[in-house]
């Protein structure tokens, strides 16, 4: 059985423990609000922009002759970007993207694609898909907990280019959308080509076309417009699905740590009193040997 110092030492060090999964339950509780609120300035901005496309969608009648939008018969090489966070802690929150993005690879090969490679957002997912001995084509981190619209549009001019040099013939992105803080889901989404459905008409919540059928003057022409606006596309597909990360990361790691910390108070409930029995044990055996001692005299 421990001894009482082995004990008090154990309960210094879970409740040294206890502290620091505290606080960095209020900071990640701190950052998620923050991420909540990025993610709901991003809303507006990208309904507007759904809603102009699906318009020039419309006008424009045939949307052949967009390379960022013709399906390729050719079906060679094909990419799936994975985001993860640079840290851990976190629960399932790294291993359930990368086991998406492994399962998502195997569906691309039984679809009839040669080759995938990966694109790796998030230091942890970049090394766990090289420990596994996965093709990693780039790898961007430091920037998980607070993306940028610039962070997103270096990784989307990445993806972007090899899809338009012919390197990749289809882009699928696997990230973590946030739901609620109890609830994050992943979500696989064809970035590339750019699905038919995401710049055609974009039904509001009754189940009506967003965007007013009302006579339009487009300046440039519409196909024009539409090719211009899908890098732009692109960009906010790719900020939004880092936001929801960031946002599903910090969700993730306050309830891993509140976890933590509601285990270390029971453990330190535990070993307490264990510490008392420790203590009592001693006492009886003292009065014990106090007895036999008294007996020994007599």
């Amino acid at each position: 059985m421990p001894s009482q110092q082995d004990i008090k030492q154990r309960i210094r060090s879970v409740t040294g423990t206890s502290k620091i999964t505290r606080a960095m339950e209020l900071v990640a509780s701190a950052k998620l609000r923050r991420a909540q609120l990025r993610i709901e300035a991003l809303r507006p901005y990208a309904k507007g922009m759904a809603q102009l496309m699906s318009g020039a969608a419309r006008r424009a009648g045939n949307l052949s002759g967009i390379p960022l939008i013709e399906e390729r018969d050719e079906r060679r090489r094909a990419a799936v970007i994975a985001v993860t966070g640079d840290r851990g802690l976190a629960g399932a929150f790294n291993v359930n993207v990368v086991r998406a993005a492994l399962a998502t690879a195997d569906d691309l090969l039984a679809e009839g694609f040669s080759e995938v490679v990966f694109t790796a957002v998030g230091k942890k997912g970049g090394g766990t898909l090289r420990f596994r001995g996965r093709e990693v084509d780039h790898h961007f981190q430091g920037f998980s907990s607070e993306p940028t619209f610039d962070d997103a549009h270096v990784v989307a001019e990445f993806v972007t280019g090899r899809f338009l040099e012919g390197e990749t013939d289809r882009v699928v992105l696997v990230y973590n959308e946030f739901k609620s803080v109890m609830e994050q889901r992943v979500s696989v989404e064809v970035l590339l080509p750019v699905p038919r459905g995401a710049v055609e008409a974009v039904p509001d919540e009754e189940g009506q076309p967003a965007f007013s059928k009302a006579l339009a003057e487009f300046e440039p022409e519409p196909d024009v417009l539409l090719a211009r606006l899908l890098p732009t596309y692109i960009n906010t597909t790719i900020y939004r699905a880092l936001l929801e990360s960031a946002a599903a990361e910090h969700a993730a790691r306050r309830t891993a740590m509140r976890n933590a910390s509601d285990n270390a108070e029971q453990l330190i409930g535990d070993l307490t009193l264990a510490m008392n029995r420790a203590r009592q044990a001693a006492i009886t055996q003292e009065i014990l040997e106090v007895v036999a001692g008294a007996d020994a005299l007599t």
